[in-house]
């Protein structure tokens, strides 16, 4: 279904060359892209997958691209983030009401990319990400050699804290599920609230124990199942044993929103959360004041500290009619400008290195504490199965944190779903 990947990249690299010397020509191929020596023209959608708090300054960046290219309109779309993956494949699958621009977890790219769905990101904008992004985020758009999504926001996990209730209670930010467990106490006795409320419905949350203990969810060099070995029977145990422990609360369904309100509101002291959940908790009745939010490192497990690196991506579709147009919007959303904006704004990581060398970056607390966790975090297998990976990991994750199985069955069942999805893996 690829769509003339290198005379994509090249109509684009000379569309957007043009415009930056100012032609006015409005003039366009039969794919609907705009010709070298021609002014940027016509509409592009945009799928957004930002959350509640994040979607309004998104827009309001995507609505400001028509100042530099007034032909252009852009139409923004926001997609509920648990819906779009399927949504997003249903689209490019049938070709109908499909995006040109598409905000991808990073989870996504390969999986896109190997069903011929997305266009090659233009050459010299490829040299760039090379030189001028975080290898680390760059990785997450490459599929077999090729470069298909330009890096928008990097991130990973971190344990937020109420730093008064941690004062009041007279303990420190732990820094392994054993001091967890006994801050946890001290608190309870002091407030009666619950030390961390721990989601259970998203097996993302899930990736800190098992790196906590030294292990994985595949080796991918290797084409082996790792998510049910010894470390990972001992992750599901962790998790479970936080809650067993009364040092955590948990939930089936609804996670990000009984998690967030019971940290906003002071019912439980701790959670872990990401840099897109910033915005959204200084919302919080707890934290009219800012300097009440403590971000410290995920909490170690028997190993070490281990935090996923996530993020989001910019993908343009390879059957969009108009992808000179939509690369453009892609290299603006991902400018340093920009990227700026968002770190100042809604406390997100910036992927390009640069950035980080702006006072608005440099005076973000929140920023400045994620990038040294990013720069640890573990990197995820970019395979085109990864986001298939993760709704059997759900199932058994929130079986084994709310006891409906146990930790060993847990991790039996989600190797044996791996290998369905993963064929000819060990």
């Amino acid at each position: 279904m690829r769509r003339g990947i290198a005379a994509t990249a090249l109509v684009a690299a000379l569309a957007l060359a043009a415009t930056a010397c100012g032609g006015d020509t409005d003039s366009k191929d039969a794919a609907g892209d705009t010709k070298a020596g021609g002014e940027l023209s016509g509409t592009v959608t945009w799928w957004d997958t930002s959350n509640e708090a994040e979607k309004a300054s998104f827009q309001k960046i995507a609505e400001a691209f028509t100042a530099k290219h007034p032909k252009v309109t852009v139409k923004y779309v926001n997609v509920p983030y648990g819906d779009a993956q399927n949504k997003v494949k249903n689209a490019f699958n049938s070709g109908a009401e499909a995006p040109d621009v598409i905000r991808a977890d990073v989870g996504w790219v390969a999986d896109f990319a190997s069903l011929g769905y997305l266009d090659e990101v233009p050459a010299e904008t490829a040299k760039k990400i090379d030189a001028e992004f975080l290898p680390q985020a760059a990785a997450s758009g490459r599929f077999e050699g090729k470069t298909f999504a330009v890096p928008h926001v990097i991130d990973t996990l971190g344990l937020f804290y109420n730093k008064k209730m941690l004062a009041d209670a007279g303990v420190q930010p732990p820094t392994t599920l054993e001091e967890l467990k006994t801050a946890a106490t001290a608190i309870k006795a002091k407030s009666g609230k619950t030390g961390l409320y721990l989601r259970g419905d998203d097996s993302y949350w899930f990736l800190p124990f098992i790196y906590g203990e030294g292990g994985d969810l595949v080796d991918a060099k290797n084409k082996t199942v790792t998510v049910d070995n010894p470390a990972g029977v001992k992750a599901f145990k962790a998790a479970r044993d936080l809650v067993t422990s009364g040092a955590a609360v948990t939930n089936a369904t609804d996670g990000w929103t009984n998690m967030q309100t019971a940290f906003k509101s002071g019912e439980a002291a701790m959670m872990i959360n990401g840099p897109w959940a910033v915005a959204d908790t200084y919302a919080g009745e707890q934290f009219k004041d800012k300097a009440n939010l403590g971000v410290a490192a995920v909490p170690a497990g028997s190993a070490k500290a281990g935090a996923p690196q996530g993020g989001h991506d910019l993908a343009v579709y390879a059957g969009s009619k108009n992808r000179a147009a939509a690369h453009a919007f892609v290299e603006y959303l991902t400018s340093q400008e920009v990227q700026v904006q968002s770190a100042k704004e809604l406390s997100l990581l910036p992927t390009r290195t640069a950035a980080y060398e702006q006072p608005d970056v440099k005076s973000s607390e929140m920023v400045q504490f994620f990038k040294p966790a990013v720069d640890k975090a573990v990197e995820r297998a970019w395979i085109p199965e990864n986001g298939s990976l993760f709704e059997p990991l759900k199932v058994e994750y929130t079986k084994a944190v709310t006891g409906t199985s146990t930790p060993e069955e847990a991790a039996k069942a989600a190797g044996a779903e791996f290998r369905k999805i993963l064929k000819g893996w060990n």
